[in-house]
């Protein structure tokens, strides 16, 4: 299947190809122009995953033998670490990504080896995916190993601690652990100094809300408790690991955030039209009234008609605001109806829109959506 990247982004790789075969020029036998023609004869037809997969077989093909050969060979091609005075954003270069996959491939059967390597590699770019395999294939022993983790220098180090162990990371392999196993390494590293570590913590909880919210709204009033993090940045870690909880409306998530799901409020919702033609714009408005002060938190709800004449819904973030006592609270929102989504398709039909302020629908209201024009 073509890959569909464009001419700037083949030279980018081709640059980046081409950069890491400069980094294992030094490797005996390597050759680096032989390696970068292998890995460009297949490299353009690949989508992301698969390409890391190639160029990790590639560099198996040019420096073959297990972690003993593999391993000095990447350690001396490895540039200097990410600045670890860093606090966020700081990914580094997508290129590292095949290292990691050439140790699982050469080294899941040497895992003190592999681990040592991982740790060195990821503070070049993450190695969240490769360490799954080792979790599988050695829980105890890679777990052992994070506990140190969690306390390095390198906050590199202690993000793969978290970001490696969620339950349900994006893209990676699934991991064989109970839900709660990552959480002790989280009561380590949730006074983090560093959002890019903090960040993590709270996708990790996020992942085990969808299954146990409880538990994670216990350990988060727990760690509120014990002080180890600053005020701001718990309230901000809180708020995006219990995202999924108040898109559902969870009652005990939305009270941790200070929003009462049982207000009284009085909403009345505005469509701008009643039809509307894929493509066109829907405009939303609302207007929340309640006898007392309180913060509010308002999402907009789309229901979808699918090909089938069956629904999908979809809760879109509006406002986090305060309303002030017999005051109205007025929301504006125009929500293009795109035809060309590449998450799903539009159908013509009867959908609906509603209001849901503090995890509760207050208001619905249904509009026609017409094919798109000609």
């Amino acid at each position: 299947m073509a890959s569909g990247f464009s001419l700037k982004d083949q030279l980018f790789n081709l640059e980046r190809v081409r950069y890491l075969a400069g980094l294992f020029s030094d490797a005996p036998g390597f050759g680096a122009a032989r390696f970068e023609a292998r890995v460009m004869e297949r490299l353009p037809e690949l989508e992301l995953k698969a390409r890391i997969a190639w160029i990790a077989e590639c560099l198996e093909e040019a420096i073959p033998g297990d972690l003993s050969v593999v391993g000095p060979a990447i350690r001396n091609a490895l540039p200097s670490p990410l600045d670890p005075t860093k606090s966020d954003d700081d990914f580094g270069s997508f290129i590292f990504a095949p290292l990691g996959e050439w140790v699982v491939n050469t080294g899941l059967e040497d895992p003190d080896r592999g681990l040592d390597l991982l740790r060195e590699i990821t503070q070049r770019f993450s190695m969240e995916w490769a360490i799954r395999p080792f979790l599988n294939r050695w829980p105890d022993l890679v777990l052992a190993r994070l506990e140190g983790w969690a306390e390095d220098d390198h906050y590199h180090v202690r993000r793969l601690v978290s970001e490696g162990t969620r339950p349900r990371l994006p893209w990676g392999q699934g991991v064989s652990l109970p839900l709660d196993a990552g959480l002790p390494l989280l009561d380590r590293l949730h006074g983090d100094p560093t959002r890019f570590v903090t960040r993590s913590v709270a996708n990790h909880l996020n992942d085990i809300t969808k299954k146990e919210p409880d538990l994670v709204l216990a350990r988060l009033a727990d760690w509120r408790d014990q002080g180890r993090q600053a005020d701001k940045e718990l309230a901000w870690m809180t708020a995006h690991a219990l995202r999924g909880l108040i898109k559902a409306g969870h009652p005990g998530a939305l009270e941790m955030l200070g929003f009462d799901a049982e207000a009284d409020l009085e909403c009345k919702l505005r469509l701008g039209r009643d039809s509307l033609r894929i493509g066109e714009a829907l405009d939303i408005g609302c207007e929340i009234t309640g006898a007392q002060a309180m913060p509010v938190l308002v999402d907009y709800i789309i229901w979808f008609v699918k090909p089938d004449g069956g629904q999908r819904s979809k809760v879109f973030k509006l406002k986090q605001g305060k309303l002030t006592a017999g005051k109205p609270l007025i929301l504006q929102k125009s929500h293009r109806l795109k035809g060309d989504a590449t998450t799903f398709r539009l159908s013509p039909g009867r959908h609906a829109v509603g209001m849901q302020v503090n995890g509760k629908l207050c208001a619905r209201a249904d509009f026609t959506l017409l094919p798109a024009a000609e």
